[in-house]
């Protein structure tokens, strides 16, 4: 026998009452035919990503139990023309793995340890202290004449140095 998992999204429109029809039939069938019902966790109503059947939001179960293939094909194939159910995902469950629904709260954030707070401030401060160098660095060279354009090669500074009449161009020795 093999461990799977099935997260079932079903209709939010439909009562309470058919939706755990649908988990105890599916429930019904792990147990008629050998299997072993591990666990339901219902996760309850939540937003989709999108729409599915023009429903914005759907209610999600997941289930764990152990079946031979066959058990897992008949709740796949009973699972597939039900009309209450919007979509289902059918997997192998992995060993020593938790599922849990994902909460509200998770995406609130966690508490960050202060090590991790004065770390980060250390390094905003380093950071911040190497771009302030840095501007000073640019600032004294822009105010100084040490500043040489990168983008134009010497014989043109030579040039637009003739042309202003502040300097005359050197003699390359080149005739």
């Amino acid at each position: 026998m093999t461990t799977y998992e099935i997260l079932l999204l079903l209709d939010p429109e439909q009562a309470e009452a058919r939706q755990d029809d649908i988990v105890a039939r599916a429930r019904d069938l792990v147990e008629t035919n050998d299997g072993t019902w591990h666990s339901h966790d219902a996760w309850g109503r939540r937003r989709l990503a999108y729409p599915i059947l023009h429903k914005e939001e759907g209610v999600y179960h997941l289930f764990v139990f152990d079946a031979e293939a066959e058990t897992l094909a008949e709740i796949s194939r009973v699972l597939k023309i039900d009309d209450a159910v919007l979509r289902h995902l059918a997997t192998r469950h992995i060993a020593g793995s938790r599922t849990s629904a994902p909460r509200d709260d998770a995406a609130a954030p966690a508490a960050v340890p202060a090590a991790v707070e004065t770390a980060a401030a250390d390094d905003a401060g380093s950071i911040a202290g190497v771009a302030a160098d840095a501007q000073q660095d640019l600032g004294d060279a822009v105010a100084g004449e040490e500043y040489a354009d990168p983008n134009t090669s010497s014989d043109e500074a030579e040039s637009a140095a003739a042309e202003d009449g502040d300097a005359e161009p050197e003699d390359s020795g080149e005739e």
